[in-house]
């Protein structure tokens, strides 16, 4: 073998993909239910994006991303989250032009260097979804009720929702100065990072994984105690209107965002059992960021979901989703001349809307059969020398075994037919779940 993938990546293949596909579908259904659109941006960036908008205390800005210089000697970088391009495309494309709110979704891979491991890798994928323009309480309860509904529809128990406040720039200072008044008798127990961000930004030593900095941090200043007046009412309304759904939620006075941008409402997801890692997502309230990145004052909220560690919790849950679907119709043959004509209708069959395939191995009759089951073929077109000479074929429903001949000119409508019925039942099925 020449090579083999690089550490932290990872080939979905046949057999998984198609759970892939399924979380695909949900995704597109359940924003076209919230009135999202998608949008899709360059899957790199120039690297000022991300230095200004995910902030450089960060630990995706210090040590997790891919930059190289390209051949312009522009610095370039693999985007590490969605958010920043989202807001640049807000700017650059002049959504704020039209009717606001502006309600965007997006899934794709994002890079990140660092250590694999359960449900992580340095490329992943993300659905994530923005909502600019608004700053009413009952967007960000609508944000995150959508990120519960859609894991209730992929069957998902035993969920946690975390919020919490993180203030805003008019209440991060009294913050930033208890934490360092807090921290300062400790700094030399806490890790290299954090004895850097004492200085640059201490709200980032209660996201610290490290060991000593999380066991600090569980007795430090918390941020819902330095609220100002407009971070309080705005956190009491958000709490109100997730109890006007019903929705259970945990007020989680240790939960910070990992980025810089992150202002007011910040939240979590959390799932049992798929690793040291038990966020599958989260996202928050980010007032400032379009600001940031050179627009006007704009409010937005938005949030991320790791589509690997979905995966990972539903398959900890037992979930299945629909597996391999095979061709609705295979074709098999029997003598040189029926093969001809079965490669003839094959495509006509194609070209009536109808998934097929045929044997190109050159197998015997029952081969042939054998193989169309293990594919999955709901239907087998059977056309042997006997057939081709009468001007018919036989059609096998391969669930029931019921076979019937059909004539060669009416073998592609009664095949639409079935299908058509089969497809419509199975949709109907779908929706009764």
């Amino acid at each position: 073998m020449l090579t083999t993938r690089p550490r932290g990546t990872s080939d979905i293949i046949p057999g998984e993909v198609e759970t892939w596909q399924y979380l695909e579908r949900e995704v597109r259904r359940i924003c076209s239910e919230y009135g999202y659109a998608e949008i899709r941006t360059p899957v790199f960036e120039h690297t000022e994006l991300f230095l200004r908008g995910v902030g450089d205390t960060t630990d995706i800005v210090e040590k997790e991303m891919y930059t190289f210089i390209d051949r312009g000697d522009r610095s370039i970088t693999l985007r590490p989250e969605g958010t920043a391009s989202a807001v640049r495309a807000y700017l650059e494309d002049k959504l704020y032009a039209g009717p606001q709110p502006v309600k965007l979704f997006y899934t794709g891979p994002m890079f990140r260097y660092d250590r694999p491991q359960a449900g992580r890798f340095r490329q992943f994928h993300q659905f994530g979804a923005e909502v600019f323009g608004s700053h009413d309480p009952a967007v960000d309860a609508e944000v995150m009720a959508m990120t519960m509904d859609f894991y209730g529809r992929l069957a998902l128990k035993g969920l946690e929702l975390h919020i919490n406040s993180v203030g805003c720039p008019a209440c991060r200072p009294a913050l930033r100065s208890k934490l360092r008044e807090f921290f300062l008798p400790h700094i030399g127990a806490l890790c290299p990072n954090c004895r850097d961000r004492f200085e640059k930004n201490p709200l980032r030593i209660l996201d610290c994984k490290e060991g000593p900095c999380r066991k600090l941090g569980a007795n430090a200043p918390a941020t819902v105690d330095c609220l100002c007046e407009d971070c309080h009412s705005h956190f009491e309304s958000v709490k109100k209107h997730l109890d006007l759904l019903d929705l259970p939620y945990q007020v989680n006075r240790r939960l910070v965002r990992g980025l810089d941008y992150y202002t007011h409402t910040a939240f979590e997801i959390m799932a049992r059992d798929i690793g040291a890692q038990s966020s599958i997502g989260g996202g928050g309230r980010y007032n400032g960021l379009v600001e940031t990145c050179g627009g006007p004052s704009t409010p937005g909220i938005g949030y991320a979901l790791g589509m690997e560690r979905i995966i990972l919790a539903m398959k900890s849950q037992g979930i299945t989703t629909p597996g391999i679907s095979g061709p609705d119709v295979f074709v098999v043959t029997a003598g040189q001349a029926a093969a001809s004509e079965a490669f003839r209708l094959l495509f006509k069959i194609r070209g009536s809307g109808i998934s097929a395939d045929k044997d190109y191995l050159n197998r015997s009759l029952k081969a042939q059969m054998k193989y169309a089951g293990k594919a999955g073929a709901k239907f087998v077109v059977i056309i042997g020398e006997e057939e081709l000479a009468q001007g018919v074929a036989r059609v096998r429903n391969m669930d029931s075994k019921e076979q019937v001949t059909v004539t060669s000119g009416e073998v592609v409508d009664y095949l639409a037919d079935k299908v058509k019925y089969r497809h419509n039942t199975y949709l109907q099925e779908d929706t009764i779940k």
